[in-house]
């Protein structure tokens, strides 16, 4: 169940849109989610991951940056990961479309309110069970949602580190990761040259014992 939805500006935090789910959550709850999406606003910039999952014990947030706009969503930690983002691209769709080219120049906070009705509809059309069988029909650009980074709310938060810092991590893991293939590749190539110039010494030897020995 997606229990809070957020819009906001990368440049700046400045919320542009929200939504709360109007359920049997504590009151409180919802406040400390909520309190930890407005601290993750200003900590987004240009260069953090464009798409991420945040677990938050029970929950989980996860963000999509489209055009310098950032679309979050605050989910249980059971709902798919990959019918979240799709929800999410659902509402860069349409909130693009309606407002992109006034996202820029807005400076009050929450200017486009009432995005939360559109945020309503596609909610419930993304929680329908019917939705939720048919997962695998979703038309989205996010094919493999496994690679999306994932990381710890609370960490990101109390240690204070941009987020930009942690995709800086996940660049250089991956760059460790393709050297390490990489020198695997060459050691595993060496390893059959050598097998073969072993081999090829072997059949020489044997063939010049051959020749003088029995000849």
């Amino acid at each position: 169940m997606v229990l809070l939805t957020m819009i906001f500006r990368v440049a700046d935090g400045l919320p542009l849109a929200a939504s709360m789910q109007d359920d049997d959550q504590s009151g409180r709850d919802l406040q400390k989610y909520q309190s930890q999406a407005k601290q993750l606003c200003r900590k987004l910039n240009e260069q953090s991951p464009a798409r991420c999952t945040l677990e938050a014990g029970t929950m989980c947030f996860h963000y999509a940056i489209e055009k310098g706009v950032c679309y979050l969503a605050l989910c249980e930690a059971g709902f798919p990961k990959k019918l979240a983002f799709a929800y999410l691209e659902d509402l860069e769709g349409e909130f693009s479309e309606q407002y992109g080219i006034k996202v820029s120049s807005v400076s009050r906070p929450y200017s486009f309110i009432e995005f939360d009705t559109y945020i309503q509809k596609a909610k419930k059309s993304y929680i329908d069970s019917r939705a939720r069988r048919n997962l695998g029909n979703i038309n989205t650009e996010l094919q493999d949602v496994q690679r999306i980074m994932v990381a710890n709310i609370e960490e990101v938060l109390q240690r204070g580190e941009a987020l930009s810092a942690l995709d800086s991590k996940a660049a250089n893991l991956s760059s460790l990761s393709k050297k390490y293939r990489s020198d695997a590749k060459y050691l595993n190539t060496r390893s059959t040259y050598a097998k073969v110039a072993a081999g090829s010494v072997i059949f020489i030897t044997l063939l010049v014992y051959v020749r003088f020995w029995w000849l």
